[in-house]
């Protein structure tokens, strides 16, 4: 996928989801982020509460909540994502074989 479509699908998706979640009243007050990271770590243990039970549709959809959940919040603090996540993988490139740590 190009450069350019990439960015602006997840910019797209960012600024979806945080409408969607302002329409349905979540940013009627100041959000507390604190919370918002842990509603996305709830996501993800249904996530593996569905993939442990072998729930394959169920854990599909947990998946996306927890990206729903992060686009929400990526668009609602402005946050240009794929520049994020462009610049990690960049230093993630440059850092030793699994960071240096012996498993």
């Amino acid at each position: 996928m190009k450069k350019a479509k990439l960015r602006s699908d997840l910019k797209g998706l960012s600024k979806l989801c945080h409408k969607i979640a302002r329409q349905k009243g979540f940013w009627d007050s100041k959000r507390n982020i604190g919370e918002m990271l842990m509603l996305v770590v709830t996501e993800l243990s249904e996530a593996m509460e569905a993939h442990r039970t072998q729930d394959k549709a169920n854990f599909n959809e947990e998946i996306a909540d927890t990206f729903i959940r992060l686009f929400d919040l990526c668009g609602g603090m402005k946050i240009d994502i794929l520049k994020e996540i462009e610049k990690k993988m960049h230093k993630n490139q440059k850092r030793p074989y699994k960071h240096g740590k012996v498993c």
